[in-house]
């Protein structure tokens, strides 16, 4: 399996899976070195202060079994630094590696998979995984397909929010819409104010309320929900990203993309733009005397112009689906015998990703930015240019 960096200079690197240590069990190793996640970041400056507890505050924002939303599997997602950090908890300049040990993979519910290695589940990655690993697929609750792998993303992206937090960059993410039930629009002020303020992060109180009621009705069901998520990175610098490939745009699409379960993106008005004219579309530019810089009197391209940053606030939208693995009988095929099954898979999934899949496109977003100036700085150092470009 390859593609499991991400990043060019500050580069993350997970490993884990759904039921990593489930065979693994044994009295000689302790529980905590079974399996689990763990994540390297490497391009981390040193001095930077970075604890567990600094790491722990990320990623309970996306721990699961925390409320009546959310799957109840009870994982501890306690963390552990391993490397890179010496002493008074400084960076060293090495990569910091991180360990997050897997603290329930009972054998109930790994019965209940082997069980059921040979259904494919509906909407879920085991047709294709067998199609690239056969036999050797990992089929307890779906291997690195699961989302559990993201916690090691956002213990990655808490490394990137502490290098943002230095430099005045705030990124944060909340709901905007589940089960076609939709908020906002809202200033970056509103977010930030009721950021996290209900346990489906919606910044608004009378929409979150009716998005909760709705999705404890499809749990009834037996079903599950998508919804939307917005992104709003605030304060990041103009000029950040490459004009071609390596747009900034297209570096953030890449990691919030590489989400299990995130189906489309946007950025500013996004498919809003298909239905407009240029002189409705274009942002008009103007010198602000108050900073010195360029500015832009709207925001519809949501932060970027030709891939690169371009001072104002970047805002990005992502359409996330249903959760697959639902408590229905679905029709399905055993890959063993090849006949159709009607199954209903059992199930601790969460009835919508919405609730915590919030952290991780935050955590994605800073990996993107930290990577983006870090190449931005490098290559400002060797390049000629009047200064007065810096300060425009």
């Amino acid at each position: 399996m390859i593609g499991n960096t991400f990043g060019r200079l500050f580069r993350v690197t997970t490993c884990g899976e759904s039921y990593s240590g489930a065979f693994r069990k044994n009295a000689n190793i302790p529980a905590e070195l079974w399996g689990g996640l763990a994540v390297i970041v490497d391009g981390v400056p040193a001095g930077l202060k970075i604890t567990a507890d600094i790491i722990q505050e990320e990623l309970d924002k996306r721990k699961p079994g925390k409320s009546k939303l959310a799957t109840p599997r009870s994982e501890a997602d306690k963390v552990y630094i391993f490397s890179g950090v010496m002493q008074d908890d400084r960076t060293t300049g090495a990569p910091v590696c991180m360990l997050i040990p897997s603290s329930d993979i009972g054998d109930y519910h790994i019965k209940q998979h082997t069980d059921n290695k040979d259904l494919l589940r509906p909407g879920q990655a085991a047709y294709t995984y067998y199609k690239k690993y056969g036999e050797h697929s990992d089929y307890l609750g779906a291997g690195r397909a699961s989302a559990r792998e993201t916690a090691a993303r956002v213990a990655g992206g808490a490394v990137a929010k502490i290098i943002l937090d230095s430099m005045g960059i705030d990124v944060i993410a909340f709901t905007v819409e589940s089960h076609g039930i939709k908020a906002g629009p809202f200033s970056y002020e509103t977010a930030k104010q009721n950021y996290r303020m209900n346990d489906i992060n919606c910044p608004d109180a009378e929409a979150a309320e009716l998005m909760t009621k709705d999705l404890l009705e499809v749990i009834k069901e037996g079903d599950s929900c998508g919804g939307v998520i917005e992104i709003i990175a605030k304060g990041v610098p103009a000029g950040l990203g490459e004009p071609v490939f390596d747009k900034l745009s297209a570096t953030i699409a890449h990691g919030l993309m590489s989400i299990g379960g995130v189906k489309g993106i946007e950025f500013g008005d996004g498919f809003g733009v298909a239905s407009k004219k240029g002189s409705e579309c274009n942002d008009t530019p103007y010198y602000d005397e108050e900073t010195g810089r360029i500015r832009f009197k709207t925001n519809r391209a949501g932060g970027m112009l030709g891939g690169i940053s371009n001072g104002e606030e970047i805002r990005i939208r992502v359409a996330v689906k249903p959760t697959p693995t639902i408590l229905k009988d679905q029709l399905t095929v055993n890959v063993a015998t090849l006949e159709p099954v009607v199954h209903k898979f059992a199930s601790r999934s969460d009835p919508s990703l919405v609730p915590r899949v919030y952290p991780i496109c935050e955590a994605m977003v800073r990996m993107a930015l930290v990577d983006s100036i870090l190449m931005s700085t490098g290559m400002r150092s060797l390049t000629d240019m009047n200064a007065r470009w810096d300060d425009l």
